[in-house]
Formats: C-alpha cells, structure tokens, sequence
C-alpha cells in the first residue's frame, strides 16, 4: 500500500469541526472501511482527484484525494447523509 499522507493543520480543524481527523480514516482504510472509490465528478475544477467513501459507526464519509507514484494525499473529510443512506440503508 501507498503511504498515506495529509496536511496536519488540516486534520486538526476537522477534529475539531467534524469530530474525525485524517488517522482516523487511515484507521479505517487499514481495517478495510473503503465501501467505494471512484473519479471526482468535477474533472475540470478538480483534476486527477478521486473520492473514497469510508464507512466509519454505520456513517459515510466521503474524503477527496489525489494519488501520484508514491503517496496518497488525503484532502478533506466530509460527513454524508446521503452517502449514508445509499451505502447503510439511512443514518442508524
């Protein structure tokens, strides 16, 4: 695997905002919580980007990131509702 690497400043805020920082979702990704990856839908604002969904308590998190050859680099982490109810069947 790929190491996985993040803006530590950033994962700090979301800590704080969101309740779930970067190692979190490494923590997961590593027990095997990616329920799908998939191209960014926005190409042109965001090019070569990809989103993982991580499913974390019966949650999806969608989180963007770009991969070149040697690193994964995690953008930010964002808590979906809908994401939820297509991957768990509504929020539990």
């Amino acid at each position: 695997m790929k190491h996985i690497n993040w803006n530590t400043e950033k994962s700090l805020e979301l800590k704080e905002s969101r309740g779930i920082c970067f190692e979190d979702i490494v923590y997961y990704i590593k027990k095997g919580g990616i329920l799908d990856d998939y191209l960014h839908p926005n190409q042109k604002r965001y090019p070569e980007q990809r989103i993982m969904i991580i499913g974390i308590n019966n949650y999806a998190y969608l989180v963007p990131y770009v991969e070149d050859a040697e690193e994964i680099f995690l953008k930010t982490i964002i808590p979906s509702r809908k994401a939820t109810e297509i991957y768990f069947g509504g929020k539990k």
